[in-house]
Parts: structure tokens; sequence; C-alpha cells
């Protein structure tokens, strides 16, 4: 069965990316206005009427944002940390909750979702594999380092959203001041272009389709400056720049086939 992916928005200002089959899908983070989430997902074509869950990484603003109205409107579940909920200062009476444990996986109609937890400055933070009996998509963003969970699961993605937040050099000589730059550098802040290139050219499996690297910064990186440094080592895998204005293209990715919807 065939997977369904698109970035709705990435980047500090926003954060959602949806994952689904034909009958039921799953919104990772929901840092978008609800407004923006319907306007988006109606120009693609997609209903959130098949929306079944949403999936909480950590408790930042840019990806909580725009839940307490999406899932308060629409009534759908949120799953998210007994921890993260209580950082997000979020009142749970206005949205239905669910409590999300790392590798217990949940079961969304065929889709299978698991947590597990990645570095970065949250109370509580987790990434996540969207999977159906054969196919897997895998949400890695606002990573400060590539640990073994963020390895293990890489390795078995036919279709990833990979962080790469920052160029190194842009970094090093830019406005930001020196106690920033340390907490984006440091491990449990950003993926940089480079330790992104790394994780893939050392552990991207033969049969991965799709590549969206996500989260890219508006001040240290550019969309250029990193697809120029990916594509020559994607070979038969498709490279996406996800847009932090804008929705990406939906992608079909199944275990045996991958092409543009």
């Amino acid at each position: 069965m065939p997977l369904y992916i698109t970035s709705l928005n990435s980047g500090s200002n926003a954060n959602c990316y949806y994952v689904g089959n034909e009958q039921e899908a799953v919104l990772i983070d929901a840092g978008l206005s609800c407004r923006q989430t319907e306007v988006r997902m109606q120009r693609l074509g997609l209903s959130l009427k098949n929306v079944n869950a949403i999936f909480i990484s950590h408790e930042h603003s840019d990806h909580i944002s725009g839940l307490a109205q999406l899932s308060g409107k629409y009534q759908i579940p949120v799953y998210i940390t007994t921890q993260t909920l209580r950082s997000s200062r979020l009142l749970p009476a206005k949205f239905p909750v669910r409590e999300l444990t790392a590798y217990e996986p949940v079961a969304i109609g065929a889709l299978r979702v698991t947590a597990f937890p990645k570095q970065h400055d949250a109370v509580d933070p987790h990434s996540f594999l969207v999977e159906d009996d054969e196919t897997r998509v895998g949400v890695f963003t606002d990573i400060g380092t590539a640990c073994e969970h963020v390895v293990r699961h890489f390795s078995q993605c036919h279709a990833v959203f990979l962080e790469a937040n920052y160029d190194e050099d842009m970094l090093a000589n830019g406005r930001y001041p020196a106690f920033l730059k340390q907490r984006i550098r440091g491990d449990f802040g950003h993926l940089s272009n480079q330790q992104a290139l790394a994780l893939l050219k050392e552990h991207k499996p033969a049969f991965m389709s799709h590549v969206l690297l996500s989260h890219l910064s508006k001040d240290n990186n550019s969309p250029f400056v990193a697809r120029d440094l990916f594509l020559p080592h994607m070979n038969e895998t498709e490279l996406v720049i996800a847009s932090r204005f804008a929705e990406t293209p939906v992608y079909t990715v199944q275990a045996s086939y991958a092409a543009d919807l």
C-alpha cells in the first residue's frame, strides 16, 4: 500500500508534516494555524476528514501553535507525552489527548506510528516512524546529533523528512550572538547540512525514494546551498527542499514504487 507525504510547512516559523494512505492520515506536529492547515491541504486535494491523529514531537511553539484550534475544531486525537503536554501549557480539556510512549506503536487504521527519543533542547522530544505493512516514512527534525535511535530508523525508511537546519560557515559568520550559535550547533540543537549529509551518505538505504530536506534556517542556510551540497549524493533518490513559506507537492512512496502523485 502506498503512503502519501507532504510538508505543509517546515521551519522555525511553523512545522507540520502529513503522512497517509487512501483512507487515513496523521499529522506530525501542528505549528501552522488551523486556517493555513485547511487552506494548504485543500490546495493539495487532501481532506482533514482523513486525518485521524496528530503526533507532537516536542513543546516548542513552531510545533504546537495551531494544535488546540485544529484538534478542537475537528476533534482529532493528539498523541503527546505527559512531560511535553505539561511543558506546552496547552489546556487538554480543549481537545482529545492520548498518551504517547516511546517505542510503543500506535495503530491509526492501517498505519502504525512509533515514537522514539531524540536529542533536542526540549523536555521530552521524539522523532517518528510512520509505516504500513511495508512502506516506512521517517520524520527526523529538530535533532542536535544523529544518535543511534535516529540512525537505526533512518536506515529502514523509504522516505524521510530530514533536518538540514544550517550551513556551518553561514552560522559561524552570521549575525547571531555567540550563545545562540552554540545552542544551534550543540548536541541538543539542530543538524547542520554537513551532519545531515553524513547521515545520508553513511546510512541511506538503496530503496529510499525521497528525501525532503526540512527545517532550513532563514538566516543560516539557503535552499540553493543545501541542494547543491546534497544533489551529487542522491543517486536515484529524489531530493525535495521543504519550504518555510508553502506546502510541497504530495509524493507517493511505496516499498516497490515511488512517484509524484
